[in-house]
C-alpha cells in the first residue's frame, strides 16, 4: 500500500482501510502482465551459496518486523548474498529524473529494506517496465530510504486518523483511476467550492454494461454452464446470460437457483434478489458486508442524533417535492398555478422542519396535492384505455387500479435497485435518518429513494400509459385488487430498465450520466456528507 500512498494518499485510504476497488482496463492489464511474476515459483535460499549462482525466485512474501514492513516481491535475484528485487509495471519508462515514479522507487526500498533485516545485502531494485521491455535500475540511497520510512508514518497516521485524505485538484492521475467513480474527486472539490461546474471533469462512465437479469417463469431453474447463466424450464432451455454481462439476478415468485451459481455470483459480488410472486421485494443475497466499517459507524452516529438526521431528512423530502413539482409542470396539459404556488409553499416549509413528524405531515400534504393532479397527466388512448387506467388516488397494499398496480411495482423495483447501490457503496440498508427503522424495512433506501420516485417510477407509468405499451389485457383483477400478469410485468421491466439508462445532465456537475449511475453518485455523495467532507448533502432534482 505504500505504492498507492505514494501516488496518491486517498486512493490508498479507499482501498487499504475503506477497502474499495474496482477493476479497469489498466488494473486488468497489469493482472495479466504480472502473470508469470505472480505464480510462485524457486526457493530463497536461506545462506549464502558459495558456487556463484544466481537464484531467482519469483512472487516471494517476506516480512520485516523491526521495519514494520511488508511485502510481495515479483522477482527476486539472488548471487551469493546479495539479492536485488526486480518489480514488474505495465507503462514505459517515464521521463523522469531516476528513469522511475516514485511510487515505484518507493516500492523497492522497501522491499530493500526487507531484505536486509532477512540478512541479504541489497544496494539495488530494479524496476521493469513491460511496455518499454527496459529494466531501471534504482539504488537504494539514504535519502530514499529516509523518504520511504517518512511515507510509511504518514500511511500509519492516516489510517489510524480515520480521515480520509482530500482529493487531488485537477490532477492528470485522476481520469485513469480506477476508483475514480467512487472518489469523485471533482465533485467533491466543487462542493467544498475547490472547483467551478464548468472545470468538472466526468470521469466515470455514463453506461454500465453488465445490467440485471429479472427471472419470472414460474418453476424455472437457474444454472451455470461455463461462464454463462442458464434458464431452464420443464427441461427445455429458455435463454442463457454470459455472467460478465450481468449486474443482478432478480427472481419472482417459484424460481430456484443453484448452489453453485450463488457461489459464483457470491464471487464476483453479483447480488440475487427475490420477489414474492406479486412484486414485493423480500430481500436479497449478497456476499460479505462491506469492509467500509467507517462510514456505517458514521451512519449509525448520525441517526442516533435527531438534530443531524433532520437534515438529511429535509434534502430528501426536498428533493422529492422539487422533483414532483418538476413531473407536474412538464408533463400536464394545463400546469395548475394554484398547486404549484401550493407545493412550493410545502417545500419552503419543508426546509425549516425542526422535527420528522413535521415533515411528514409537510410531505404527505404535497404528495396529495402531486396526485390529486396525477391523473391529468396520463393521456390512454382509446376508449378501452381510459377505462382501464381511470386513476382518483394513490392506494396501496394492495393497490386497487392498473395504475396503481404499476406505481407500486416500479417503486418496489426501485427500492431494490437503491437497497442493492447502498450495500454496494457501504453502508446499512436498514438503518435510515427519515424513515423510522422497523423490522424487514430499508429505510436508508426508501430515504434515498425519495428524490427519485418521480424522475423514475412515475416517469415509467406515464410513459407505458401514454405509449400504450400496456393494456387492460396486463392486469389481474381479483377480490377488489389489482396485480400484473406475466407479460405486463414484462412490459414494466422493459420499460423501467430504459428509463434507467436514459442519460440525463447531471444539474449540478454539468456532465452527461444514467439514472442507474446517479443513484451510486447520490449514495456516495451521502457517504461523503456522513464523514464530513462536504458540508451538505445536495438531493438531485431536475429542472
Amino acid at each position: 500500500m505504500l505504492n498507492e500512498y505514494t501516488y496518491c494518499p486517498r486512493l490508498c485510504y479507499l482501498e487499504w482501510v475503506q477497502g474499495q476497488f474496482v477493476e479497469s482496463s489498466d488494473t486488468l492489464e497489469g493482472t495479466f502482465q504480472h502473470r508469470r511474476v505472480d505464480r510462485e515459483k524457486g526457493e530463497v535460499p536461506e545462506e549464502a551459496r558459495a558456487d556463484g549462482q544466481i537464484i531467482h525466485a519469483r512472487s516471494v512474501m517476506l516480512s520485516a518486523p523491526e521495519c514494520r514492513l511488508i511485502a510481495r516481491i515479483d522477482l527476486l535475484e539472488v548471487e551469493g548474498n546479495e539479492a536485488t528485487p526486480v518489480e514488474y509495471k505495465r507503462g514505459k519508462i517515464p521521463d523522469v529524473p531516476g528513469g522511475a515514479w516514485e511510487s515505484d522507487m518507493v516500492q523497492l526500498c522497501v522491499q530493500a529494506l526487507i531484505l536486509r533485516e532477512n540478512g541479504f545485502q541489497c544496494n539495488e531494485g530494479v524496476v521493469y517496465y513491460v511496455q518499454s521491455h527496459g529494466r531501471v535500475n534504482v539504488p537504494i540511497t539514504n535519502k530514499l530510504i529516509e523518504r520511504t520510512l517518512e511515507l510509511r508514518d504518514k500511511l500509519v497516521d492516516t489510517a489510524l486518523s480515520g480521515m480520509i485524505p482530500h482529493p487531488l485538484e485537477d490532477s492528470p492521475k485522476c481520469p485513469r483511476c480506477s476508483l475514480a467513480g467512487i472518489c469523485l474527486p471533482d465533485e467533491v472539490n466543487m462542493l467544498n467550492a475547490r472547483r467551478s461546474k464548468e472545470e468538472t471533469r466526468r470521469l466515470v462512465p455514463a453506461r454500465q454494461d453488465a445490467l440485471p437479469v429479472y427471472v419470472q417463469a414460474q418453476g424455472a431453474i437457474i444454472g451455470k454452464r461455463g461462464d454463462e447463466l442458464v434458464f431452464n424450464q420443464s427441461g427445455v432451455l429458455l435463454d442463457s446470460a454470459r455472467i460478465l454481462d450481468v449486474s443482478q439476478v432478480c427472481v419472482f415468485g417459484n424460481v430456484q437457483i443453484s448452489t453453485q451459481v450463488i457461489r459464483e455470483l457470491l464471487a464476483r459480488e453479483i447480488p440475487v434478489c427475490y420477489y414474492s410472486y406479486g412484486g414485493w421485494f423480500s430481500g436479497y443475497t449478497t456476499g460479505l458486508n462491506h469492509k467500509n466499517i467507517e462510514l456505517r459507524i458514521k451512519q449509525f452516529e448520525i441517526a442516533s442524533e435527531p438534530a443531524q438526521s433532520i437534515k438529511l431528512a429535509r434534502a430528501f423530502v426536498e428533493g422529492k417535492i422539487r422533483n414532483c413539482r418538476t413531473l407536474l409542470r412538464r408533463n400536464h396539459p394545463e400546469p395548475p398555478l394554484a398547486a404549484l404556488t401550493e407545493m412550493s409553499r410545502l417545500l419552503r416549509q419543508a426546509t425549516k422542519a425542526e422535527t420528522s413528524g413535521t415533515l411528514l405531515g409537510l410531505e404527505g400534504a404535497a404528495a396529495k396535492v402531486y396526485f390529486a393532479h396525477f391523473p391529468a397527466m396520463l393521456k390512454p388512448k382509446g376508449e378501452e384505455a381510459i377505462a382501464a387506467f381511470n386513476f382518483t388516488n394513490r392506494n396501496r397494499r394492495p393497490p386497487t387500479d392498473p395504475v396503481n398496480a404499476i406505481l407500486s411495482f416500479v417503486y418496489a423495483v426501485l427500492i431494490k435497485d437503491v437497497t442493492v447501490v447502498l450495500q454496494t457503496t457501504g453502508f446499512d440498508p436498514y438503518l435510515g435518518f427519515y424513515h423510522r427503522p422497523r423490522y424487514g424495512r430499508p429505510a436508508l433506501a426508501l430515504d434515498l429513494a425519495e428524490e427519485f420516485r418521480p424522475l423514475i417510477g412515475d416517469s415509467v407509468v406515464l410513459t407505458l400509459i401514454n405509449k400504450g405499451e400496456v393494456d387492460a389485457k396486463d392486469f389481474l383483477h381479483r377480490a377488489g385488487a389489482v396485480a400484473l400478469t406475466d407479460r405486463g410485468r414484462k412490459r414494466v421491466l422493459a420499460a423501467y430498465e430504459r428509463r434507467m439508462d436514459t442519460l440525463i445532465t447531471h444539474p449540478m456537475f454539468g456532465y452527461t450520466v444514467s439514472y442507474r449511475r446517479i443513484l451510486e453518485v447520490q449514495a456516495r455523495l451521502l457517504g461523503r456528507y456522513l464523514q464530513g467532507e462536504i458540508n451538505s448533502y445536495p438531493p438531485f432534482t431536475t429542472r
